[in-house]
Order: structure tokens, then C-alpha cells, then sequence
């Protein structure tokens, strides 16, 4: 189904066929394209990739004197890593790794090979193969449930949803919301593999609390006229995480990306529904992002109340904090960085929101540093450090304080597109690395203890990630004071020794410089 909407949403018009070859044109097709290639709206160079998924478009592409993308449709080897018969070789790209690490593989290979499982599109080949019947049609055009393991993801077609009488409160993720007959479809349920599904029961690692109740109608819900409301377009319901916090919202989108994967579909036109059993608003400070993966505002679920709603074609998609989900406290073997899946989630979303990297500059080095004007974490000497960075000539510095009322969220990923070395203390704020160019460098200025969190997000994108080593050399204003925790390292504020800054900061720039994506673009310029 979602194959058929990825064609359709770039149709422009009726394409006539003939009994002689079996397809030609209109008269209009003579002067202008016969699908409208542009909606695809995806990076140049992810074209190739989702042509070779979509041999329909590539058909008529190939077929037609204006498609703009005749040189693409001769490589016709490219793969993301998930489909069947994808050569490694030809993989979208493929994770890097220094060392073995024994607890996890016993060679290179080995470590690759996982980390590629873990975090990359081998996630994405997994899930896929986890997809399995739990509600088979009777007839062609009837209801169907697909899900997952664990439904953490699962597809739905003709979904009834009875919301007459919603118990809402002010729970988000209420787990016995829906009872049963209030969502199931005409399809024949096998009821005890649904309910096998329940061990990550949880509400923001699986969907099983509102489809546990799914249940086996006896009469098709949109054809024989149940419905109040019927959801023509394509459907996405999701259960969101803060959306003040920019570490945990993009785990959101992640997993939005990352189900659009799953489905072979990227189209905008489709309608995002935000699951939510309380009668609450969801405040979203990073609402622009949305415009990357639909042409609607987010609707919330309350929108539907008092009404039986049907769904011609729904998904479900991955969560934010699953079990071994992405990006959220997922394990990782070490030494190993560079996922094809992050860089392309990267690449769509700032494509998608017309951000333009304006660099490299010549004979000059972005710096950025991220200042925070909240309670805790503050860089006590942020001017001695602004000013000792100013003293490099090759240095372009600039320091900003990401407040959403202040700087609109597209105008901060701009800026951080356009950092070579980004320089911030530990917080929610760093989520931004995932949007720096590939040559640029992170400087988590001091982790606060957390050692992992932004290391790993830098190595799931493939940025150089560098933090304070020296304790002697970083001086806290206290020992930090949690409300119920008491000391926590993540409670005070902090003074760095300038010259030990300086000395990592030129550090940062000499690796970037040697960065090939850097050396080339360089070239580039030049040329």
C-alpha cells in the first residue's frame, strides 16, 4: 500500500497506455515531466537508493524525456543495506571500527558486522524481518495487522478506533485506554500471538497496550458504513517523548526516519496523529522539524473524541525509549563510529528544511560555543575563553545561547551546519551534533560524569568526538546539589583552565583539517 503512495505522490497526471507498446504519452507529457520528480523532496544523493527501491518511478523515470534523473537510474546497484541481495559492497555506507573490543566480536569484521545490527540499517533489516501476521485479510481489500516483535512497529489497514466514550486523565500513555471492540478491523485475529507480544509492554518501548485489545469485527468497518470519520491518507501514529528536550524529541524523529525505512516511504503526504490519553497540549519547541516528514500540523488523538474513526492505511512506528531501540541508552560495542542511518536521517532532515552549508570558509575555522543561561552547567569564565579563541586568526568564533524564544530552532540548525568545531557543556543542546557537517569535530567541554550519552550519539553519526580528560584543570563551583540525589556532578557550575581549553580546542582544528570531506571541499573551493 505505502509502495503504491510513494508513486502516487509524485504523479502529476494520468499516464495513458496503449495496446501497440503499452504505455505513451499525453500531448502535455511532450512539455513537461510526466510525474512531478521534485516532490520527492529527498538529497541528491539519496535519489539512487530509492529509485532502486521504487522500480515503478524508476520505470516511468527511465521512460520519460524530462526526467531529471537519467544519469542516476545507470546506477542501478545502490542499496541502503536492508534490501534482499544488497552487496555490501554497495551499501549506502558502511561503519568504521579501530579495535576489537573481545567482550562483544572476535575480529574487525565481526565488530563491523554488529555495530552495523545495532545501530545502522541492519536495525532496519531486522525489524523488517520481525514483521509478521497477527490479523490476515479474508478477502483482498479487507483489515490487516502487521506487526514486529514486541509491537514495536506494526502496519494496519482499514483500522476501526472507537473513541465515543474516551476515559482520559492525566495520564499520557494510559494503558488500558482502549477495551475491547473499541479498535480491530475485518480480518481473521490470531489472538494468541498478539498477546504473546507483550514482554516490552511499556508506554514508550511498544504499542502493545493499545493494540492488546484488537479485536476480530464482523463486518468490514469502512465498507459497511461503521465509520463516523474515515482517513483517507496515510496514517502515522506516534507516541511522542519531551518535546522541551531535544535529546529525547529526537528520538522521536530518529524513529519516524527510521520507520519511513521500514515502509519504503518518505512521502509528506501523509498524517502524523500523536497518541495521547490525556486531554493535555504537548509543548514542542522543535515543532519545525515536523515540516521534514509531513505537509499537515500533528494532530492529537483528543481531535478524534466522540467519533469512530477509520484508517485506510495506518503505521505505528518505532518509540523513543525502546528496549535496544535507537538512541536512547542503547548499547553499542565500542571503537567502532560512522552509521549510514544517522548521516542519512541528517542529510534528509536538512534537506527537507533548506538548510545550506555555506562553508568550509577559507583560511578559516568555524567556531561555535554554546553558551547555557540555566541554573546548573554554566562555564563560569565563558568571556576568558571567547576571548582566548578570538586570539587565533584562523579562528571564526561565535557563541550563542540557543533559547527557542530568542533564535528560531531552523536559524540553530543553520548555525550548527555551519560549525566546524561545536563546544558546549553537557546537556540536551549537543543533540545539535547530529546536524554538524561530517568534518566537523564535537567538544563536550566536560561530561558531568555522563560519559556516554553524546560520546555515542557522535559516533553514531560519525563526528570526532573530544571531552575534558584533566580533573586538575576543572574547577567546580560546588559539589553540586541534586533536589533528592544530593552531590551529582551534573548540579553546579564550572571554571576551565584557559590554557588547557586552547591546547584541545587546536587540537580539534588540527584533526579537522586532516578530515577528508574537509581536504576535498577545500579542493573544491579552490578549483
Amino acid at each position: 500500500m505505502l509502495l503504491l503512495v510513494a508513486l502516487g505522490m509524485v504523479c502529476g497526471y494520468t499516464v495513458v497506455h496503449t495496446e501497440e507498446d503499452g504505455r505513451s504519452f499525453t500531448a502535455a507529457s511532450l512539455h513537461k515531466p510526466v510525474l512531478n520528480y521534485s516532490s520527492l523532496a529527498l538529497p541528491e544523493e539519496h535519489v539512487p537508493y530509492f529509485l532502486n527501491n521504487n522500480k515503478k518511478i524508476a520505470k516511468v523515470c527511465k521512460e520519460d524525456p524530462l526526467c531529471p534523473f537519467k544519469e542516476i537510474l545507470k546506477n542501478t546497484k545502490s542499496c541502503w543495506g536492508y534490501e534482499k541481495n544488497c552487496l555490501p559492497q554497495y551499501r549506502f555506507s558502511y561503519p568504521v571500527c579501530s579495535s576489537v573490543d573481545s567482550g562483544w566480536a572476535s575480529s574487525i569484521q565481526a565488530a563491523q558486522d554488529l555495530f552495523w545490527k545495532q545501530a545502522d540499517f541492519g536495525y532496519v533489516r531486522e525489524r523488517q524481518e520481525e514483521m509478521k501476521t497477527l490479523c490476515k485479510p479474508f478477502k483482498l481489500g479487507d483489515s490487516s495487522l502487521v506487526c514486529s516483535r514486541f509491537t514495536r512497529h506494526c502496519r494496519a489497514t482499514n483500522l476501526y478506533l472507537d473513541l465515543r466514550n474516551p476515559q482520559r486523565s492525566h495520564e499520557r500513555y494510559k494503558e488500558d485506554f482502549i477495551q475491547e471492540g473499541e479498535i480491530g478491523g475485518h480480518c481473521s485475529l490470531n489472538k494468541k500471538a498478539l498477546l504473546s507480544e507483550g514482554q516490552h509492554k511499556s508506554p514508550l518501548q511498544s504499542w502493545f497496550a493499545e493494540l492488546q485489545t484488537y479485536t476480530q469485527l464482523k463486518s468490514h468497518p469502512i465498507d459497511d458504513g461503521i465509520c463516523d470519520l474515515i482517513i483517507e491518507k496515510p496514517t502515522i501514529f506516534m507516541k511522542l517523548d519531551a518535546g522541551v528536550n531535544m535529546y529525547h524529541h529526537f528520538c522521536d524523529f530518529v524513529n519516524l526516519y527510521i520507520s519511513q525505512h521500514i515502509n519504503n516511504s518518505f512521502t509528506k503526504d501523509v498524517k502524523i496523529i500523536m497518541w495521547d490519553t490525556s486531554s493535555y497540549g504537548y509543548g514542542d519547541l522543535f515543532s519545525d522539524t515536523w515540516k521534514a516528514f509531513t505537509d499537515y500540523e500533528v494532530i492529537h488523538l483528543k481531535t478524534f473524541d466522540s467519533k469512530r474513526v477509520c484508517f485506510r492505511d495506518a503505521v505505528f512506528a518505532l518509540l523513543p525509549r525502546m528496549r535496544y531501540g535507537l538512541f536512547y541508552n542503547t548499547p553499542l560495542i565500542s571503537d567502532c563510529h560512522g552509521t549510514g542511518l544517522f548521516k542519512a536521517f541528517s542529510q534528509h532532515v536538512l534537506h527537507r528544511l533548506h538548510i545550506i552549508q555555506e562553508g568550509p570558509k577559507d583560511r578559516k575555522i568555524r567556531v561555535t560555543l554554546l553558551s547555557r543561561s540555566t541554573e546548573y552547567r554554566r562555564i563560569l569564565n565563558q568571556f576568558e575563553l571567547i576571548k582566548a579563541l578570538k586570539t587565533v586568526p584562523l579562528f571564526e568564533v561565535t557563541q550563542v545561547d540557543y533559547k527557542y524564544k530568542e533564535i528560531p530552532f531552523l536559524e540553530q540548525i543553520k548555525i550548527t551546519h555551519n560549525s566546524d568545531i561545536f563546544i558546549g557543556m553537557h546537556g540536551a543542546g549537543l543533540t545539535h551534533l547530529l546536524f554538524l557537517p561530517d568534518w566537523a569535530v564535537i567538544f563536550e567541554l566536560y561530561n558531568c560524569q555522563d560519559e556516554s550519552c553524546y560520546r555515542d550519539l557522535a559516533r553514531l553519526r560519525g563526528i570526532h568526538y573530544v571531552t575534558w580528560q584533566k580533573k586538575d584543570k576543572v574547577i567546580p563551583q560546588d559539589k553540586g546539589h541534586h533536589p533528592t540525589l544530593g552531590e551529582h556532578p551534573k548540579f553546579t557550575n564550572y571554571n576551565f583552565d584557559v590554557q588547557e581549553f586552547m591546547r584541545m580546542v587546536l587540537q580539534a582544528a588540527e584533526h579537522m583539517q586532516k578530515h577528508p570531506k574537509w581536504l576535498s571541499e577545500q579542493k573544491h573551493d579552490e578549483l
